[in-house]
């Protein structure tokens, strides 16, 4: 049987998406979060132009949408991050490890050239609801 795909695609207090995607979709017991920008969701606009506003931003609506899937940042198993400068790792990686509290899930980090609405960093996480089987 075929796991059923449920698609989210509005969170309270997470930004609304800028694309035709869904920001969270789980399938069984796994939860795939949509990448996320810094978006302030109130504005739909990208909170100030340096990395750690940015990274608190994208940090805070990961957790929004965590939240209204029932997760919080503990549940993640993966995540990506994605940084338009790899010199800004230092930073990500020290605002990251205060958010995830000790949780250490797997993760990449890639630099790219370039990303939505003029962002300096994305991050994109799985996470398993163990209340599902």
């Amino acid at each position: 049987m075929a796991a059923k795909i449920e698609c989210f695609e509005t969170i309270s207090g997470a930004p609304q998406a800028v694309g035709p995607y869904s920001p969270v979709v789980r399938v069984g017991n796994l939860v795939f979060l949509s990448g996320q920008v810094g978006l302030n969701p109130a504005t739909s606009q990208l909170v100030g132009t340096g990395i750690e506003e940015q990274t608190k931003q994208v940090l805070n609506n990961l957790k929004s949408v965590l939240a209204g899937v029932g997760l919080s940042l503990k549940d993640v198993a993966k995540s990506v991050i994605f940084l338009t400068d790899l010199s800004n790792f230092q930073t990500v990686n020290k605002i990251y490890g205060e958010a995830l509290e000790g949780h250490k899930p797997a993760r990449s980090t890639i630099q790219v050239s370039a990303l939505p609405l003029g962002a300096i960093v994305e991050i994109e996480m799985v996470a398993v609801d163990s209340q599902r089987a």
